[in-house]
């Protein structure tokens, strides 16, 4: 049996706005979280708009420069409503809070910006991924039949108040 190679567990991470130059590793973790797919050009036209303040990465700090994307997360707020619209860390950088640091980083965005709620849908088999979000406060509110496709999954909705 191999043995699995983990990441050091990280006690300063940086939390960074996304840049263009970030958007090929931001699609490789993408793609190797199984999410809905992007790709590319559409993170490039986000990183566009309004909403760039809301599209941020992770870094182990003390290698800020050289080390790779440890985690993303991309939102985008309209209307007083957040909605989170991917959240991915590297395999070898999961449960280390990664993830609710990003989460964090976005709703005390949000919250700044005087949204009154947030939004987010996860795949209903994405149990890990729900328990994240429960822990930042999220509660599953519906479901939506055969929302992802490849595979086809239905999803969960879950909301956060703000205020």
């Amino acid at each position: 049996m191999a043995e699995q190679r983990k990441a050091p567990v990280l006690k300063d991470i940086a939390i960074i706005r996304m840049t263009e130059h970030d958007l090929l590793e931001v699609v490789e973790i993408e793609e190797q979280s199984g999410l809905s797919r992007w790709g590319w050009a559409a993170y490039y036209a986000e990183l566009q708009g309004a909403n760039r303040d809301l599209m941020l990465i992770a870094k182990p700090s003390a290698a800020i420069e050289s080390a790779p994307i440890a985690g993303y997360i991309v939102a985008r707020e309209t209307a007083g409503e957040l909605h989170i619209n991917n959240v991915a860390v590297r395999a070898e950088y999961r449960r280390r809070g990664i993830g609710a640091a990003l989460l964090n980083r976005v709703l005390d965005e949000a919250r700044r910006r005087k949204a009154k709620a947030a939004f987010l849908e996860v795949r209903s088999a994405n149990r890990a991924a729900q328990t994240l979000y429960e822990k930042c406060g999220f509660r599953a509110i519906a479901r939506r039949a055969d929302y992802y496709s490849e595979p086809r999954e239905d999803a969960m909705v879950m909301s956060l108040v703000l205020e």
